[in-house]
């Protein structure tokens, strides 16, 4: 159960080597997370992610988990829950792609869309049956400011983001009066390894303001978390903003 500050005394990572994950993980261990499930594809990296984490003090597990393997989440996943509560899942997966070569490349276009979006459906429903089953925890989904609006540069990713960004929405809608809490996170450019060597955006931020955000919603059961914060304002903006005139904008 979590503690009267919101912290989950149990995690469970979808996308293990995420590194707004991993930051997030290490920030809740740092108030009393004591056990982390880390879901991903295995691999050297997604074990070096639990060994670090175990060097922090935690229980720490990894087990193998394929965004692309729909038919696999329900059994995957519901060994994970079999072996006691889940306070919070966070699913942290997802695929930037490439703008200019995904859209000459339909096979590698879907491969973004299924990546990004049906397979978060299928783990995002599966991982809320079991949390209301159990009668509590919090489901918190990276989205992205990309969903709010397709821009030339990125509206496959973005797509495919907003698909996920709805789906959250209904889904806490869904919950709520459960038990469950379920927020959607919505980061701009963040500095990691997967947007490394790409222009940065006004806004950028670090996997480690993302996880101080996420805690903060927790704390606050909110259910819909801008990083940074102003980047509410700014999309509220460009959301109106007419199309012939977007179309114009350097984004």
């Amino acid at each position: 159960m979590k503690d009267a500050f919101g912290t989950p005394q149990s995690l469970l990572i979808l996308g293990g080597t995420s590194e707004i994950a991993l930051a997030t993980a290490r920030r809740l261990i740092a108030r009393r997370t004591r056990t982390v499930w880390l879901a991903g594809r295995p691999s050297p990296d997604l074990e070096k992610a639990a060994a670090h984490l175990r060097g922090l003090g935690a229980e720490t597990h990894t087990v193998a988990f394929d965004a692309l393997a729909p038919d696999s989440h329900e059994t995957i996943l519901g060994k994970v829950f079999a072996e006691g509560d889940i306070d919070m899942v966070l699913l942290a997966f997802g695929m930037l792609g490439d703008q200019a070569l995904d859209e000459r490349d339909p096979v590698a276009a879907v491969r973004v869309a299924e990546t990004n979006y049906t397979g978060a459906v299928s783990a995002g429903l599966v991982c809320a049956r079991a949390l209301q089953a159990q009668g509590h925890g919090s489901l918190v989904v990276l989205s992205s400011v990309a969903a709010e609006r397709a821009r030339r540069s990125n509206f496959i990713y973005g797509s495919a983001k907003a698909g996920l960004d709805a789906f959250t929405q209904g889904l806490g809608d869904a919950l709520h009066g459960t038990g469950v809490h379920v927020m959607v996170v919505r980061p701009g450019f963040v500095r990691t390894s997967m947007t490394a060597g790409r222009p940065e955006t006004p806004l950028a931020t670090t996997p480690e303001a993302v996880a101080t955000a996420i805690e903060l919603g927790l704390r606050r059961r909110s259910e819909t978390v801008w990083v940074p914060g102003a980047l509410r304002l700014v999309m509220a903006a460009l959301r109106h903003v007419p199309r012939p005139l977007f179309r114009r904008l350097p984004l």
